[in-house]
């Protein structure tokens, strides 16, 4: 039973967790089993060569760990690098920030290159930066790839040709929590040697596993780092990878089920088409802000995000109070403004197993809500903005053709 009920269902629209498709909340509903009888190896190989190709690599090695994104950055990091190392971060919005202050606490050297939140990363500076270091000092480069607190997407493909150009040999880590699956992500031709999602994303699972794949030149790196890691170390899970019982403590195993039945959709639908299908929900939900007369708060098109929009609101209101009539009244769930930009932005998340119908209707929720707080909106404006776009670009249904 809820604990605040609310009739029918809710429209969850933050980015992140995000709905749970009904054939993963079925393989999940199953008791507790022996993690240790042969099911459970077999189910987890098959998962770990599957999970490499959502990150579209043949060399990584993934890690199926039961923590969070946050786990998941702090395994990238005490894996690759030695207390002291220098590596350069850039800060652009909440999560970045938090994944800085992770660094920080970490004993590593952070090089912070800032831009103002609903910017992208400032590559000319780390271009500078890297030429500079011609002793090699810089050890690694940390990136967001979507920054969800800005709706903010960053160029990784311009990162690994600057490293490229200055024959630069810093690893390359990324946090792509909020990308992965949902947003083109080439691992192995864009030189990534640390990627890292979360199941709560566009996996559309619950929170809990935190994956994280890793290339063979950060497994190499992972052999002489001095940083302390016990829950984390990949060096159990490569033990018992090779003992082929796989998990070094017990397992989430309720979770890899609903992982096998997640992938198990991304697959039947086809990754690029998944990932074409998050590219028309936020080109609709931008087409939409437009109508209504207001403005992203990702400064550039090149650092849209086709899984959040963030969305800033006139100085005479208050943001936070979009959020809470959008729950209150109309069974709602919208993203808050966080940290710098808190009663500036509301969000709207448009990742994980979500379809262009479902978009409309957040959209006309959002509607009534501006008309609510005293936002002169032209009720139905956004949604005939968006229409019109995904009446022309939303496909068949291959399987029902």
């Amino acid at each position: 039973m809820d604990y605040v009920f609310g009739p029918g269902r809710n429209h969850l629209f933050v980015p992140g967790p995000v709905n749970i498709p009904e054939s993963v909340l079925r393989a999940m509903n199953r008791n507790n089993e022996d993690y240790r009888s042969p099911a459970i190896p077999a189910l987890t190989k098959a998962l770990i060569e599957d999970v490499k190709k959502i990150f579209k690599t043949t060399s990584g090695t993934p890690f199926l760990i039961p923590t969070t994104g946050t786990g998941a950055w702090e395994s990238a990091l005490t894996n690759t690098l030695s207390p002291g190392d220098r590596i350069i971060s850039f800060l652009i919005g909440q999560f970045s920030l938090l994944w800085i202050d992770q660094q920080q606490r970490l004993k590593f050297d952070v090089d912070v290159i800032e831009s103002d939140w609903g910017q992208g990363a400032n590559l000319e500076v780390m271009a500078s930066k890297l030429a500079a270091d011609t002793s090699h000092t810089i050890k690694a480069i940390c990136i967001v790839h979507n920054e969800t607190a800005t709706g903010v997407t960053n160029n990784l493909a311009t990162v690994r040709k600057i490293l490229d150009h200055y024959s630069h040999p810093a690893l390359l880590l990324v946090d792509g929590v909020s990308s992965i699956c949902a947003l083109d992500f080439k691992m192995d031709e864009w030189g990534v040697d640390v990627a890292l999602t979360g199941s709560q994303k566009a996996l559309s699972l619950p929170t809990g596993i935190g994956i994280v794949c890793a290339s063979p030149k950060a497994l190499q790196a992972s052999e002489s780092a001095k940083s302390l890691r016990v829950f984390f170390d990949w060096k159990d899970y490569l033990k018992f990878y090779k003992m082929g019982t796989y998990w070094p403590y017990t397992p989430s195993i309720h979770l890899l089920y609903g992982l096998r039945a997640a992938l198990d959709l991304i697959f039947e639908e086809g990754l690029d088409n998944v990932i074409a299908r998050h590219g028309r929900l936020g080109k609709a939900t931008r087409l939409a802000v437009e109508a209504w007369g207001l403005k992203n708060c990702a400064q550039k098109e090149e650092w849209f995000s086709d899984t959040v929009t963030a969305v800033v609101v006139p100085p005479y209101i208050d943001s936070s109070q979009i959020v809470k009539r959008a729950w209150q009244r109309y069974n709602l769930s919208l993203g808050l403004g966080l940290n710098k930009v808190a009663g500036k932005v509301f969000r709207i998340g448009h990742l994980g197993y979500v379809n262009e119908l479902q978009l409309l209707g957040c959209l006309a929720g959002v509607e009534m809500i501006l008309k609510d707080v005293g936002y002169p909106v032209k009720l139905g404006s956004g949604v005939a903005a968006a229409c019109a776009y995904l009446q022309n670009t939303i496909p068949m249904i291959p399987s029902r053709i």
